[in-house]
């Protein structure tokens, strides 16, 4: 049975920091690009980066860049997202996610899996 759990979320201030981390199971993870998402209520997800399946490339969002990075573990199954100096705008549940495709996918319908989400709020 395919499983991407999301953990690490919580309530934060500004400025601060906050890791997330996604744990597969069930599938060929080392084969598998992963994906982040987050979303708001009302609004539609928004990537916001992906890891190569070696952990070796990456990439993100505008909103993400410079503030947030991702890894990964292929021993343990796990991807990480460090996200630095956070703001309100980043309140969201965010969820990974993973595709066979050999691109870094930034589309939804390009991931097969997903995971459960973990929310994220950031206080001013």
């Amino acid at each position: 049975q395919v499983q991407l759990v999301e953990s690490g979320g919580g309530v934060v201030q500004s400025g601060d920091s906050l890791r997330l981390s996604c744990t597969a199971s069930g599938f060929g993870f080392s084969d598998y690009v992963i994906g982040w998402f987050r979303q708001v209520p009302g609004k539609e997800r928004e990537f916001v980066g992906a890891v190569q399946r070696s952990g070796h490339i990456s990439k993100y969002s505008d909103s993400a860049k410079g503030r947030f990075t991702i890894s990964r573990d292929n021993a343990k199954t796990t991807v990480y997202v460090q996200m630095n100096n956070l703001n309100p705008d980043d309140t969201a549940v965010y969820y990974c996610a993973a595709t066979p495709k050999l691109f870094l996918a930034r589309l939804e319908r390009d991931y097969d899996y997903w995971g459960q989400g973990t929310q994220v709020t950031v206080s001013s």
